[in-house]
Parts: C-alpha cells; sequence; structure tokens
C-alpha cells in the first residue's frame, strides 16, 4: 500500500487506540463492522476509502502479505463516520472471499493479532465496482491519496 501520512484521526467507540477489539465485532462474535470516525482530512479532500489489514496474518497473496478484512470504498468527503455495521460507501471483497467485513479470527495458538483500520483521503469522489480486491481498489486509488493514518486495534482468538 502506498503510504501518504497525515495529521488525520481515527478513532472507534468500540475500542481505544491498541486496545482489544471487542468480540462482538470477530468472527466469532456478531461479524459487524465497529463504528468508526475521522477527522482533520487534509485540505482538498473529495473522497475517502477504509481498508481493514491483519499485517500479523500468516498469509501472502497478490504478492502481499497478511489478511484483508475490510475494503470499503466511495466515501464522499461528507461522510467522516460509519455507524457500527455500516453500509455506507461500496465493498470489497476481503481474504475470506466476501464482499464487505470480516472479523478478526486469528488461526488457532496465533496469539494476539493487530488490525489497522486504515482512512484513505482521497483528492476525488471514486465511483468504483463493489468486489474490487486490494490490489485493485489500490491501483485505482493510489493516484488520488491525498494523506491517510489509521487506528489499531488488537483481537485474541478465545
Amino acid at each position: 500500500m502506498p503510504f501518504a501520512p497525515s495529521s488525520m484521526q481515527v478513532e472507534s467507540t468500540a475500542f481505544t487506540p491498541n486496545g482489544a477489539i471487542p468480540k462482538r465485532h470477530s468472527a466469532e462474535g456478531d461479524d459487524v463492522s465497529p463504528a468508526l470516525s475521522w477527522k482533520d482530512a487534509p485540505a482538498g479532500t473529495k473522497g475517502f476509502a477504509v481498508i481493514c489489514h491483519d499485517p500479523d496474518a500468516p498469509l501472502v497473496k497478490d504478492g502481499s502479505y497478511g489478511y484483508v478484512h475490510w475494503l470499503l470504498y466511495n466515501l464522499p468527503a461528507d461522510v467522516t463516520s460509519l455507524e457500527e455495521g455500516s453500509k455506507t460507501g461500496t465493498a470489497g471483497i476481503n481474504d475470506g472471499g466476501a464482499i464487505g467485513y470480516g472479523g478478526p479470527m486469528p488461526p488457532e495458538g496465533h496469539g494476539t493479532h493487530q488490525y489497522y483500520f486504515w482512512v484513505l483521503a482521497l483528492d476525488t469522489q471514486t465511483e468504483l465496482p463493489e468486489g474490487l480486491t486490494q490490489p485493485e481498489l489500490l491501483n485505482k486509488l493510489e493516484p488520488h491519496i491525498l494523506g491517510m493514518n489509521r487506528l489499531v486495534g488488537t483481537y485474541r482468538r478465545d
């Protein structure tokens, strides 16, 4: 993923930075996406995308590492929060092969994993089709990324 750090702040009412993600938001629980919000987007932002990625997952796919849990895009600039289980925007395909959010669930005995909820600020409002993979999405978004930041949560399988 390209890297364009910014002063944008990302938070959730479900967990604190580097805190435990509640079971409700995991594949062991209700598998519903957590609420997210962000502020201080770079000047000129016209759209957003959200990517949830687990870099600790022992998976190499398409030349990349980790596991993609959520791709959400086509979010206009006036959307700066997502409610729990949000259906706002357009969903891509996660590494589980499903459209939309797939919650944390590290392999048994694999310990605690970190989950990066990235928010990407874009210089354009996108109109991309549903079901893009992470490489496809990043290929489309990379020229338009003004800035990005993340909220990291953790999850350990019961």
